[in-house]
């Protein structure tokens, strides 16, 4: 499973050569930076560590920087695993003569760009964190329909509940119960989303369709 980590910029539209207007969103995907190679000897499972978007020294706790000051990279907001990355489809680091260097922990430090793992037309999952939307009732958060006769004696019920117990039995209410609370603010992945455009050199991809977060939230790309 290769992957980016990125910053959602905000949505825009594309046309097609066919004059269809298509929504998309934009984000800024890397440069990330391999902070780690996890081996199945060493860790039980294979994986790359990767670290994105610069962040304060004063702001980085301490055992973080000194993974940092191993890894000779500065700290990093971000830090996503990927499990079972493929990493034969990377490329591959060059020393300081120029000679190729194999991915393993010498390229510890290595920069990963949008260009060396994603191409236009891939297919892609966006994880990220939805919206915040506060304590919600139950018309926002279920989509419940309401009252909508407010004739024989309804009262202000229109985005009410109704009814969530039993009589005597089972004198409970029941796990699951879809009540008023708090919404947004989960983890959510949007699957199967192309990749409609890529600009190497600013490090952004446009990807079909919304992703989950606000403007400037960190999002994880997929392939």
């Amino acid at each position: 499973m290769n992957g980016l980590i990125g910053k959602k910029i905000g949505m825009t539209s594309i046309f097609t050569e066919a004059g269809q207007n298509i929504a998309c969103t934009v984000i800024e995907t890397g440069p990330c930076v391999i902070t780690q190679v996890k081996t199945e000897e060493s860790d039980g499972y294979d994986a790359l560590q990767l670290g994105f978007a610069e962040a304060r020294e004063k702001n980085t706790p301490n055992p973080m920087m000194g993974h940092f000051n191993a890894a000779g990279t500065t700290p990093k907001k971000k830090v996503v695993e990927f499990r079972d990355f493929d990493l034969d489809e990377l490329i591959a680091p060059t020393g300081e003569n120029g000679e190729a260097l194999e991915v393993t922990e010498k390229s510890i430090g290595s920069v990963l760009t949008v260009s060396e793992v994603f191409d236009e037309g891939d297919i892609v999952n966006v994880v990220g964190t939805s919206k915040g939307k506060g304590f919600q009732g139950v018309v926002k958060r279920h989509g419940f329909k309401g009252v909508n006769d407010a004739t024989h004696g309804q009262h202000n019920r229109q985005r009410a509940p109704g009814s969530i117990g039993a009589a005597s039995y089972p004198a409970k209410v029941f796990k699951g119960m879809r009540m008023a609370g708090r919404t947004g603010g989960k983890r959510i992945k949007t699957t199967n989303l192309e990749v409609l455009k890529i600009f190497p050199d600013k490090n952004l991809i446009l990807v079909k369709g919304a992703v989950p977060g606000h403007k400037g939230a960190f999002v994880v790309i997929e392939k």
